[in-house]
Parts: structure tokens; sequence; C-alpha cells
């Protein structure tokens, strides 16, 4: 940097000359030197492992390609994300593949959820210290992105897309919560699967917006098993009884129920016979 003299253009020596004696007349002031250009500081490097406010300016999308390049994590299947019981240092936004959360209750390792790109898992990190409440098993081939507590921080700041995204998450994962355990008090096997069915058909029409009686959404049998508490296969015998009855259709990994409607009137039944059942 230069100084001041020298950016005003004024010779140090003709300063000096000027305040030696106050009665002197002052000597006429030498024609200004050209300005020198002034100096840049050189930038500081950025850390490695933040997401800089010029590379990532506020309320712009993040790059995927750059946040995948430096914060992915590939897994195969079969690959064991975290354990439970581990510390937890860093959350995960899945990007590609499948993820299987479980846990353990008596010596018995139980569903959670099935998870799919787009969702935040691991999050139990972001406290600081806290210990994996579940265990994290790719059921693909895939990648996520490993964040710790500072990183998710910056980047939700500096994007409230992505902030919006994870509170979406974590008001979705709020209400699962309460789905399952509404269904977990239902004693009939077939209660617990309808009800998970009007849940998802009611959320699937909500997002579409649609007007219809009808809905259509994609569930695989573990994920739905994962839902209502109960092993695959008796999942599927309860999906098979409500084909034989028309109340849903099934291809692939997609099921369309055609009539909600029918579908509520078949639970209020299945409730009745249940009281019934009881008091005998």
């Amino acid at each position: 940097m230069t100084s001041s003299s020298e950016g005003d253009g004024v010779a140090p020596d003709a300063e000096r000359d000027a305040s030696s004696s106050s009665d002197a007349e002052p000597a006429p002031l030498p024609a200004a030197a050209p300005a020198r250009p002034r100096s840049t500081p050189p930038a500081a490097p950025e850390a490695p492992d933040e997401l800089s406010a010029r590379a990532e300016p506020a309320d712009s999308a993040p790059d995927p390609e750059r946040l995948r390049a430096r914060f992915g994590r590939p897994f195969e299947a079969g690959d064991v994300i975290f354990r439970e019981g581990e510390p937890g240092t860093e959350a995960y936004l899945l990007e590609e593949g499948r993820i299987r959360l479980i846990k353990k209750v008596r010596g018995a390792e139980r569903s959670l959820m099935v998870l799919k790109p787009g969702d935040l898992f691991g999050e139990s990190a972001l406290l600081g210290g806290a210990a994996r409440w579940s265990t994290a098993i790719a059921l693909s081939r895939g990648v996520a992105l490993a964040l710790d507590q500072g990183t998710l921080q910056n980047l939700v700041e500096r994007n409230p897309a992505v902030a919006l995204r994870i509170i979406k998450q974590l008001v979705g994962r709020l209400r699962d919560a309460e789905d399952q355990i509404e269904i977990m008090m239902l004693n009939d096997t077939q209660s617990k699967v309808v009800n998970a069915l009007l849940k998802l058909a009611q959320q699937s029409r909500a997002a579409s917006g649609a007007s219809s009686n009808g809905a259509s959404f994609a569930i695989s049998p573990m994920e739905l098993s994962t839902r209502v508490g109960l092993d695959v296969d008796t999942v599927k015998r309860a999906v098979q009884q409500l084909r034989e009855g028309q109340y849903l259709r099934v291809a692939d990994e997609r099921l369309e129920i055609p009539d909600i409607e029918a579908l509520r009137r078949l639970f209020g039944l299945l409730g009745l016979k249940d009281e019934i059942r009881g008091e005998q």
C-alpha cells in the first residue's frame, strides 16, 4: 500500500521545507507525479472444507457437481454408512441410491425407514457429540453428501432453498413418526396395512393436487413393512387380500387405489370387527 503523501502526489521534501518556518513563503508545489497503481493484497486461500461466499453467493443455488466433488461419498449395496451407537460427526444428504435405517430393539433389528434421493439422514450429528441412534445400510449403489456441522450450517445460511428443503424433510419425518405411532396402536394386521395405505394415498393426492377419488404412488414391500412394523411376507399377504377385494391394483412397485372412500369404509369395518373381538 502506498502512503497518503504518495497517493496525493506531494513530495516529502516539499512538506518538510514548508513546515520548517512559519514566516517563509510557501514554496510552490511541484507538479504531481503520476500516481502509482495501488497494489492489491493477495487473497487469502479458501479453506478446503468451507463453502466460500464468493463461490456460492447468498440466495444462489449450490452447484451440484461442485458439492459432489467436495463432499460426495460413494457407496455400494451392502455398505454400512454408520452404525448405531457410534459418535456422529457428519449428516448426510442422499444424492443417488437407497439407504435403509434399522434399529435394534431387544436384540432384534427393526426397519425404521427406507431413504430415497433428496433425504437427509444422520442428522443427530448436528447436535454435537450425539451418538448415532440407528444403523444406515446401503440397499443399492449411490452417493451421499457428507456434511459436518459447520459446513451444513454454512450451506443452509447461504442457500434458503436448501434450508427449506431440510425443514420439509424434518417436518415430514415428524409426521411419519406420528403416523407410525398411530399404526402401532392398531391390533389387526389388515388394519395396520389399510391405515398406512390411506395415509400414503392422502399424501399423494395432496402433493399432486388431484381432485379424483383415487390415488397412485410408488412404494416397495420393504418400505410398506417398515411403515407398519410387520415383516415383508405378512405385508405381501395383506396386500394380496386387498387386491382380491379390488381395493387396489399393483404394477411393479407402484400401488393404485381406485376408490379411497371404499378403502376408508373397509378400515372402519375392520375397526368395528376388532372392537367386537375385544368384547368377546
